[in-house]
């Protein structure tokens, strides 16, 4: 019964979490693709920046979202929880259903929904595509959510559809497409959701039949790939820049993994009873990608080490749920239940986007970052389609609310001119550009709106071009830009 109370506060504790909706990361830039979705269906140009440019983030799960928003009329942010709300319904649903294709002991999937979501480590690791609690809560709104709860769902398909007789023609070409709206709406979490496949494949010794179907389903997935109109996907594959962004999943391993040792340890008892378990060979597969970003200085294949979490994780609980009873049982209960326990007290500040700091004992407190305000504020002038020049960081953000930046808040791999517009934005705001040259600029980008506090720099707060509209936190200023 613990058990169970557990897994139902947690999906209590996940719901009040999404009527918060906590804002922080790539939270605004989701927001502004179902935003010009919304209003440019099928041609929205760039989500963040006034250019006509294909976006990776026009996925089928945004484009979905931006349906909704255009059929129902309701604001991006009421859109974006009823994304979070079905992506946490796939999320837990998979999970249990592709246990429950592991294993028939009936605790083993509400045991394995903890373990994906509390046993890490010690240190608190936040990013999208990332499963631990505090991660979750502010990354539920994300497409990468939403392609791991597929993920799960499609690891489950695939093993039913691998055991026994093959299954027909229709079973594997359904994976096709199930595979590639994950690779669409999350490239990362696809290539997670690929090695997982691979590993069952593997794992169930596949005969010449199904592997004809299999390629049938794989090519099917291909020209869905090939033929989505939103973005050129293989394009993705010439992208480069994303090594410095993604170093830091290779630092502190021990200390935001550790937990996950309890795993491994399960993983080595599935290796001895079966070196092809498709648990172990999922985790295998994505040590290697791992490590062999590490040694080749390709940081961004960090990104597959959910590969290497989510087996262990999961296997955790396989193991220990299904353990006959005796000492054994007893020992790896009681380790993976402290396990838990410290995974929880690490992450427990997660209960801070439901309750707000001042509710949070002093401990617990010290340890929750506030998350962004938002540019609320702006709103009643602003207007959707209108240019705003502003720093970096309130470029992450006001475009969610329909406004346009000079330059994107995040790398856009598909502006051709997005160091130019970044050269632009840091001429505005130095403090050696002359008047002139910062005129030019909000000419140039037609610019409506300035966002700017006195430490930024820019224009003056009395020049003659900029009239003062509002004011907002931290002494950030509104001016309307005077023609």
């Amino acid at each position: 019964m613990a058990l169970w109370a557990v897994v139902a506060l947690f999906v209590v504790l996940m719901l009040l979490v999404i009527v918060r909706l906590p804002w922080a990361g790539d939270l605004g830039m989701h927001a502004a693709t179902v935003e010009r979705l919304r209003h440019r269906l099928t041609d929205p140009g760039n989500p963040l920046v006034d250019e006509n440019t294909p976006s990776p983030y026009y996925s089928p799960w945004t484009v979905f979202l931006g349906v909704i928003a255009r059929l129902t009329g309701l604001s991006v942010w009421v859109v974006l929880r009823i994304g979070a709300l079905i992506s946490l319904t796939l999320l837990v649903t998979g999970v249990w259903r592709y246990v429950r294709e592991l294993t028939a002991h009936r605790l083993a999937p509400p045991l394995a929904l903890l373990c994906v979501v509390l046993l890490w480590g010690t240190e608190v690791f936040k990013w999208s595509g990332f499963l631990g609690l505090n991660s979750l809560a502010l990354t539920i709104a994300y497409p990468s959510v939403f392609a791991l709860g597929l993920a799960f769902h499609f690891w489950a398909l695939v093993t039913r559809t691998l055991k026994g007789e093959p299954a027909g023609w229709t079973a594997f070409l359904g994976l096709g497409v199930l595979w590639a709206v994950i690779l669409l709406s999350h490239q990362f979490t696809g290539v997670v959701a690929t090695l997982g496949a691979l590993a069952t494949v593997i794992g169930a010794r596949a005969g010449r039949r199904t592997w004809l179907r299999l390629g049938a389903g794989i090519l099917l997935g291909v020209a869905i790939l090939a033929l989505w109109p939103y973005y050129d996907f293989f394009a993705l594959f010439q992208v480069s820049g994303l090594e410095a962004i993604h170093r830091p999943l290779y630092e502190h391993l021990f200390a935001r993994f550790c937990l996950v040792l309890v795993g491994v340890a399960a993983l080595a008892l599935r290796a001895r009873r079966d070196l092809r378990d498709p648990l172990v060979l999922f985790f295998l597969l994505g040590v290697l990608m791992f490590a062999a970003g590490g040694l080749t200085g390709h940081y961004s294949w960090g990104r597959a080490l959910p590969s290497v979490l989510i087996p262990a994780q999961l296997a955790a609980a396989v193991e220990v749920a299904g353990a006959a009873r005796g000492t054994l049982r007893t020992v790896g209960a009681w380790v993976l239940t402290a396990a838990l326990a410290i995974g929880a007290w690490t992450q427990v500040q997660t209960v801070g986007y439901v309750v707000g700091r001042s509710a949070l004992p002093a401990a617990v407190a010290d340890k929750y970052q506030t998350p962004w305000v938002g540019y609320h504020w702006i709103t009643p002038w602003v207007r959707y389609g209108d240019v705003v020049m502003v720093p970096i960081y309130p470029a992450r953000q006001i475009p969610a609310y329909g406004a346009y930046t000079v330059a994107p808040g995040y790398p856009d791999f598909f502006l051709p001119d997005e160091a130019k517009r970044e050269a632009a934005v840091r001429t505005y705001f130095a403090k050696g550009s002359s008047r002139g040259a910062r005129l030019d600029v909000l000419r140039s980008y037609g610019v409506r709106w300035v966002v700017q506090r006195p430490k930024d720099g820019g224009l003056p707060s009395g020049d003659a071009s900029l009239k003062r509209v509002a004011s907002g936190p931290g002494g950030q200023v509104l001016y309307q830009v005077v023609r």
